[in-house]
């Protein structure tokens, strides 16, 4: 059967319906022949139609099946193979053997696919020179930033952080995790920066003033100089930041913020520009309505790509012990917990970590559930837009694929170290990077925007139902 062609094979699957109808339509005549001459002629015609009817329903139900596992699902499968390799950088190989039935479909598509990944070898050499250039010059650049004694945050016309160095994010860690795409006033109260805005905006020159945290308890000399197109450059005095020794870090930017809408809705924005805050937790059981979360780690994805430096990553206080069950499980025992802030303190500040972000997790009506129990002791509303990897999954293989994070992680060539498994940030990270590969498979299938998903992914919230 194996050597057989894709469109002889499907031949005989009508050959096969053909001859199976004739031969259960004439062995129900017959049926009902001999039920005529015993019980009448209308008992005849009626036992005649009920066998016709249930027997080629039945024959039908068959053929559909043998159709179904032996070409259809197949070819659904051959076809997110190629996807993985087309969008997501993994070299999957192809599945030979589950596509044994499709004549010469499955050798064919390896061999464009691996002449494909030929060419992609050939130009990432060509280029590999150029970008190893480029990212020494950065990391001279980077240093010698380091060395001055500034902090310097690069803000878009929207007063969002577009850059911002390694002594910028010790000022901004004094007062929460920094992040690009976040407005300013998460961290600088706005009325001395407002002030100080538009004296700018109205001379155009540089503006001295002294800049304060959202909370109140810190103050420091800034400047904000002007730039072209409508943003601003804020700087620090690292001297009145009181930053420690160690402070140097590497520029963490993303230049197309400064020509983002901040207005659009959304539902509107294509799937390249969102900022996505993919997070997991940790928790004492199985039982979102009595169990407690014990620890919490998110990720922030920006443009496509993974944010080095922005992550939360906090052990939780559950207030109960932790069973023994649990703590085999993912590592976190009673001691580790003690003293630590509870999920009210932990909550809020995952909240302003997600803040104008699309939140992301694996199974996400499950962490979910915990945080939306203790919405009313973290001040918060948890009124985030919500994209589950569980779902996106299934738009992209088939409703009929396995669907957890391991199968994801496999399926994608997304590797999870093995210290990190089943700890909140090793599995916010492997989700996050289950994303990043995700997103262009979406856009290549015509969902770009997030509204496109969203309504695409709706037709399989069933998959979520059982697995909770």
């Amino acid at each position: 059967m194996t050597k057989l062609s894709l469109r002889f094979r499907i031949f005989l699957f009508f050959v096969l319906i053909a001859l199976g109808g004739t031969a259960i339509v004439l062995g129900a005549v017959w049926l009902g022949f001999s039920r005529a001459s015993e019980a009448g002629v209308g008992a005849g015609f009626t036992l005649t139609a009920l066998l016709s009817s249930f027997g080629l329903v039945g024959m039908t139900v068959a053929i559909w099946l043998l159709f179904d596992e032996n070409v259809a699902k197949p070819i659904e499968r051959l076809a997110a193979q190629l996807r993985v390799r087309a969008h997501s950088g993994h070299d999957t190989e192809i599945d030979a053997e589950a596509a044994r039935y499709l004549g010469d479909l499955a050798p064919a598509a390896e061999a464009v696919s691996q002449r494909l990944g030929d060419s992609a070898l050939e130009t990432a050499q060509a280029v590999s020179a150029e970008t190893a250039r480029l990212a020494q010059e950065r990391a001279r650049l980077t240093e010698l930033l380091t060395e001055i004694p500034v902090a310097m945050i690069l803000l878009n016309a929207a007063d969002q952080i577009v850059l911002y160095d390694g002594q910028a994010a010790e000022v901004l860690a004094q007062i929460g995790v920094p992040r690009l795409n976040a407005p300013l006033s998460d961290y600088l109260a706005a009325k001395p920066f407002a002030a100080a805005r538009a004296k700018m905006n109205k001379s155009g020159l540089d503006v001295a003033f002294e800049a304060q945290s959202v909370d109140g308890t810190l103050s420091f000399d800034a400047r904000l100089k002007p730039l072209d197109g409508g943003g601003a450059m804020l700087i620090i005095d690292e001297a009145q930041a009181d930053l420690p020794p160690e402070a140097a870090r590497p520029l963490i930017y993303d230049f197309d913020l400064l020509s983002r809408d901040p207005n659009r809705a959304f539902h509107d924005t294509p799937l390249s520009e969102l900022c996505f805050s993919v997070f997991d937790t940790e928790t004492t059981g199985l039982l979102p309505h009595k169990d407690e979360i014990v620890q919490l780690a998110a990720v922030r994805v920006l443009n496509g790509r993974i944010v080095k430096g922005e992550v939360l990553n906090q052990l939780v206080d559950p207030g109960m012990p932790i069973p023994a069950a649990s703590t085999k499980v993912h590592g976190v025992t009673d001691a580790m917990v003690a003293g630590a802030p509870g999920i009210a303190a932990v909550g809020a500040a995952f909240h302003q970590f997600s803040r104008e972000a699309v939140i992301v997790a694996h199974n996400a009506p499950f962490d979910m559930a915990f945080l939306r129990r203790h919405g009313g002791a973290m001040g918060v509303s948890w009124d985030h837009p919500i994209l589950d990897t569980v779902l996106l999954s299934a738009v992209v293989f088939g409703a009929s694929e396995t669907h957890t994070l391991d199968a994801l992680c496999d399926r994608l060539g997304v590797t999870i170290p093995e210290a990190e498994r089943h700890t909140a940030l090793g599995d916010a990270r492997a989700t996050a990077e289950v994303l990043v590969r995700l997103l262009p498979m979406l856009e290549a299938r015509g969902m770009t925007r997030f509204g496109d998903v969203i309504e695409e992914t709706k037709r399989h919230g069933r998959l979520l139902e059982d697995l909770n």
